[in-house]
């Protein structure tokens, strides 16, 4: 870690530590802006080959504006066959596009967009239900879809999508290094943030539950997968610290027919997704 960054961390453990003082629903409040708040925004100058910018606007669930432009590409338009790429928090599309090219050597259409508060598309933050909606407004707009690669943060905004969009077996989902369980991220801010106070974790979790109407552990890729009936290829790394391999041990021992996971050593979080044989995998599996 930078220095630059472990002093911004420093700064921000004692800015907690003296709201908690002054109110834990205060410190509580804060934390969840910073939760939502993806401050690395991932941005490149100009759009990758070969790729068509394109734009919706979809209604804004956690600030104040009333509508959000989201951006993205997409490649080798039409084509049959669609793929939809959805990137992790405080990344963007464009990082995906070695994946488009040997998807569109395969006849495909490939479709990628920065979500809400990332890249292009507007926002300061956002959060998996805002994701998730912007998932279905693709679907909807630029669809039908047939597969599906999700990396991180995207993985759990897809599995909350596909709870709501029609889809059989023939789809075919790959998530690399997904966040698995919101609540494993939530332990991991609060230890971030040197937050111990049960009392914030709980006014934290209150939050979550009045703005979404659900507890922070039904947010989990390993509840969604019950009603998710697409063909899935689940890549892990067994040192992942970002999305941590123990949530994805208890989704493979759950032993669901149509999941088959494809674990890696040494790759982390950022890694898997670069790697060549992990590329290969998955876009031969969509």
């Amino acid at each position: 870690m930078k220095l630059s960054q472990r002093l911004a961390i420093g700064y921000i453990q004692t800015k907690f530590k003296l709201l908690r003082a002054l109110s834990r629903k205060r410190a509580a409040e804060k934390a969840f802006d910073l939760f939502c708040t993806p401050y690395l925004k991932a941005r490149r100058k100009g759009h990758p080959p070969h790729a068509e910018l394109i734009q919706f606007t979809m209604p804004a669930q956690l600030k104040k504006e009333q509508q959000l432009t989201i951006r993205g590409y997409r490649w080798n338009h039409p084509a049959k066959k669609r793929v939809l790429i959805l990137h992790g928090f405080g990344s963007a599309a464009y990082k995906f596009e070695a994946y488009a090219r040997p998807l569109v050597q395969k006849g495909y259409e490939v479709l990628a967009f920065d979500a809400p508060a990332h890249g292009r598309s507007d926002g300061k933050r956002t959060h998996a239900v805002e994701y998730s909606a912007m998932i279905r407004q693709v679907v909807e707009h630029f669809g039908p879809v047939q597969g599906f690669m999700a990396h991180s943060f995207g993985g759990i905004a897809l599995s909350l999508a596909l709870e709501e969009l029609e889809h059989d077996n023939d789809s075919r989902i790959v998530f690399i290094a997904p966040a698995t369980e919101t609540s494993s991220a939530v332990d991991a801010a609060f230890n971030l943030l040197k937050l111990k106070d049960p009392e914030v974790r709980r006014e934290f979790e209150r939050i979550i539950r009045e703005r979404s109407g659900k507890p922070v552990e039904w947010f989990s890729i390993r509840r969604a997968m019950k009603h998710i009936r697409s063909s899935v290829l689940w890549i892990h790394d067994e040192g992942d610290t970002v999305t941590p391999w123990a949530d994805a041990e208890k989704v493979k021992e759950d032993r669901h027919a149509h999941i088959r996971f494809l674990v890696t050593q040494g790759l982390g979080h950022q890694k898997i997704y670069r790697d060549e044989n992990v590329k290969k995998a998955a876009t031969d599996f969509l």
